[in-house]
């Protein structure tokens, strides 16, 4: 028996702008208003938007993190500029943190404010118009986007820089910078050598192309080879070593997707056909040990295992009735942290993207996941009796979310449980020392090499000392280092590392 206070996704649409006169691209308000229409649409109810007592939006990435501020005007309340274009009267506003993990999150929270009777009518919706901003910005032009709607928001979840102060200033600030460590950490464990999982890597990532192709909301659908990936060359050069350009998410796309969330009891009311409803049977958040330099392993999760221990036993299934997977994808190294963590096979023959993930069908900022569930939608409704799972992601692998979502109904009561009571299984782990001003002789963990333009410019090196074993961050632009650890096998390599005035270590590879 399905209890009326289960919650149900009964709507969902997407928008991709691409466009050239920037006079006439639409704010992010608007390409939410109108993938909500289209979502309000796919429900089959007419006036919805008499009946939204709760309007929810992802933080826009320009509201994220730390950065320079862009030159255009910051909208005050999003979600109250979204409801008083749709025209929704009196609905509670809410606003997301930053974070890729934002939807799945934001869906887990309004899952459980619907079960427990505090809400019964949900849209989520978020946007990015990056595209379209770094267009205006590169020209001058000032976009004139941005208001004041007044209302009182909701700030959900909170605000965390990701990660130290030594590992920001040793170049863990950016994504580029950082998810390649773990991809060198990860190649350590699999034994490959440099050759062997740059191959590997254009395998990975080849399939997710194909379905970005197909995809009518891809930023670019375009099919490539495993070979055209993982070659570097002027059109597809190294951002953060070992990864090509072909291999990072894409940041710079205008693309905006919304969801339509509610009661059973709401979706009877409104006699939304059962062939539209999409349940969330199993659900999860957790948070990596937040600090990477702090991190016992930087090859694997622990909290992604975690996380989807939870919501499999919450939804009584398993990995192996999984139909569709969405594994969040802003690098490979992000992939393989999940298929790793819920025993997905590298044989496997599923599909890791219904998008097509981040680096082709579009990073849009923190919102990508609302687009993936929505695809995920699509996917279940023509595939009666279907399964799917999604995970999300934030910061540096740092804060996860998974959804288990089926056209099948969930039966019994629905409750989600309080991520608090499995967040100390990792909280309490054993953490590596960290040495912030190490000096002597050590050896190396991981490493990058951050690429500009024109070549190399900064290797990034995570270490142990030979003395203590504590851990550390330290940075070299030494050009022969930085071509030495492009070309040559580094991991377990001796190096030495001092302090500079200002707080820097530098280390010298031997």
């Amino acid at each position: 028996m399905i209890n009326p206070r289960t919650p149900v996704l009964v709507g969902s649409g997407q928008i991709t702008q691409k466009i050239d006169n920037l006079s006439e691209a639409k704010d992010p308000i608007d390409l939410m208003r109108d993938s909500s229409v289209l979502a309000i649409n796919d429900t089959t109810v007419s006036d919805l938007s008499n009946h939204i007592d709760s309007v929810v939006t992802i933080r826009f990435i320009f509201d994220s993190g730390a950065g320079a501020r862009p030159p255009f005007s910051i909208f005050k309340n999003p979600p109250k500029s979204l409801a008083d274009r749709l025209g929704i009267k009196n609905a509670k506003t809410f606003y997301g943190p930053t974070g890729g993990n934002t939807p799945q999150y934001l869906i887990n929270i309004m899952a459980e404010k619907i079960s427990q009777g505090e809400s019964d009518v949900v849209l989520l919706s978020g946007s990015e118009c990056f595209s379209s901003m770094r267009k205006a910005s590169k020209q001058g032009i000032k976009t004139g986007w941005g208001e004041d709607s007044g209302g009182q928001r909701i700030d959900l979840g909170f605000e965390k820089p990701g990660g130290t102060d030594n590992e920001m200033k040793h170049g863990i600030a950016m994504p580029v910078n950082v998810y390649p460590l773990f991809e060198t950490a990860i190649r350590g464990r699999m034994g490959h050598s440099i050759e062997k999982h740059q191959k590997y890597l254009g395998e990975l990532f080849s399939p997710f192309t194909k379905i970005a192709k197909e995809h009518p909301n891809a930023w670019f659908p375009i099919e490539r080879s495993a070979n055209e990936i993982s070659t570097v060359t002027e059109a597809n050069r190294y951002i953060g070593y070992p990864y090509t350009k072909y291999m990072n998410a894409i940041m710079e796309v205008d693309q905006a997707s919304s969801l339509i969330m509610m009661s059973e009891e709401k979706a009877n009311h409104f006699s939304i056909p059962n062939e539209k409803r999409i349940y969330l049977h199993g659900c999860g958040d957790i948070n990596e040990v937040w600090n990477v330099t702090e991190r016992p392993e930087l090859h694997k999760s622990k909290a992604i295992r975690l996380m989807g221990e939870k919501a499999f036993e919450m939804s009584g299934w398993d990995i192996d009735q999984i139909d569709f997977l969405d594994l969040y994808s802003c690098f490979p190294s992000m992939v393989e942290l999940g298929r790793e963590a819920l025993d997905i096979g590298r044989n496997d023959s599923r599909d890791l993207t219904v998008t097509g993930g981040l680096p082709y069908f579009g990073g849009a900022g923190n919102n990508y996941v609302t687009h993936s569930i929505a695809t995920l939608m699509d996917k279940l409704r023509e595939k009666p009796g279907s399964k799917g799972l999604c995970t999300s992601n934030g910061w540096f692998a740092t804060k996860h979310g998974i959804g288990l979502y089926s056209n099948e109904p969930y039966e019994g009561d629905w409750k989600r449980e309080d991520p608090k009571n499995y967040q100390n299984d990792i909280d309490l782990m054993t953490k590596p020392e960290v040495d912030e001003k190490p000096s002597g002789d050590g050896k190396i963990e991981t490493y990058t090499v951050a690429n500009g333009r024109n070549g190399p410019n900064l290797g990034i090196v995570i270490g142990r000392l030979d003395s203590t074993n504590a851990r550390f961050i330290a940075v070299t632009k030494k050009e022969s280092d930085l071509e030495y650890l492009i070309s040559q096998e580094c991991l377990g390599r001796d190096c030495s590392v001092n302090q500079l005035e200002g707080g820097y270590s530098i280390v010298n590879i031997k």
